[in-house]
């Protein structure tokens, strides 16, 4: 009897879960780059119920039944968010949308194979490098320069380069002074000289190989070679004076929270059901 208390107690550890994973994609809906978490569920193995007979040849098939849940992973959304036009020279915004050729995306980022093979869409990133010298990736664009001329994100990481080192302007340049020209060079719009800057773009294959860092930073977990330099041709653009917003949807979210919401209660009912039944089987039907 007790079967059933543990599969609904699976259950509201798994629907707390996903509570946790869509509250926090609401409260990041204003947060620049942010991309979307889901939470993926699975039931735990089935279990093969069959009647046997006196004869132990003579068993014959019930049926099969699952004995719980759990939240396996959470897995992100990295399709494309909207811009929002800020006018700030530090602010920045990648477009992206790689093709990749035989392969047509479909509205979650993935194509299927007639095989059944799924293959994710490449993304591009903005490449930093933290404080350590380890190489992360972001979509938040909201850039400024320290005081010793090099541009960075809000938490202090240094914005990679084309040529791989972190990027450092002249101390007398303002970053309202640079003005991004031919999709990824910067100029001095004061003197009109070009600084010999390029932003490094970095193509990643897979971007569910990523794991986040929290401050809209990513490391690559996996194999190396699933990230490289984007190439000329490819179908990326930066925007100067944007931001991309989160693809947060906020209307799917609030129903995803209150679907949430309703299996927690529907599972604590069913313990709460489960408690009754114990307590008349020891306290009343022991007494007799």
């Amino acid at each position: 009897m007790l079967r059933g208390l543990y599969t609904a107690a699976a259950g509201l550890t798994a629907q707390q879960r996903r509570h946790d994973t869509v509250t926090n994609n609401i409260a990041n809906i204003n947060t620049p780059g942010y991309k979307q978490t889901n939470a993926v569920t699975r039931s735990f193995p089935e279990m093969l119920l069959s009647l046997t007979g006196v004869d132990a040849n003579d068993a014959r098939e019930v049926g099969r039944l699952s004995t719980g849940v759990f939240a396996e992973e959470s897995l992100s959304v990295y399709l494309q968010g909207d811009l929002m036009q800020t006018n700030r020279s530090s602010d920045f915004a990648l477009v992206s949308d790689i093709a990749v050729p035989g392969m047509a995306f479909d509205e979650s980022g993935k194509y299927v194979s007639p095989d059944g093979e799924v293959t994710f869409q490449p993304q591009a990133f903005f490449t930093l490098q933290n404080a350590t010298g380890e190489t992360r990736y972001t979509r938040g664009g909201s850039f400024m320069l320290d005081s010793e001329g090099f541009l960075v994100t809000g938490d202090g990481s240094s914005v990679v380069g084309a040529n791989g080192q972190p990027i450092q302007f002249p101390p007398n340049v303002s970053i309202d002074d640079l003005v991004l020209v031919d999709n990824n060079r910067f100029i001095n719009a004061k003197t009109g000289e070009d600084t010999g800057v390029q932003l490094l773009l970095t193509r990643v294959d897979n971007p569910n190989q990523l794991a986040r860092e929290g401050n809209g930073n990513y490391r690559l977990e996996g194999d190396e070679a699933g990230a490289r330099p984007v190439a000329a041709g490819e179908q990326v653009e930066i925007r100067q004076g944007f931001i991309e917003r989160s693809n947060v949807d906020a209307a799917q979210s609030s129903v995803d929270l209150m679907s949430a919401l309703r299996a927690y209660e529907a599972n604590q009912k069913i313990i709460q059901a489960y408690d009754e039944s114990l307590d008349k089987a020891v306290n009343q039907v022991g007494r007799i």
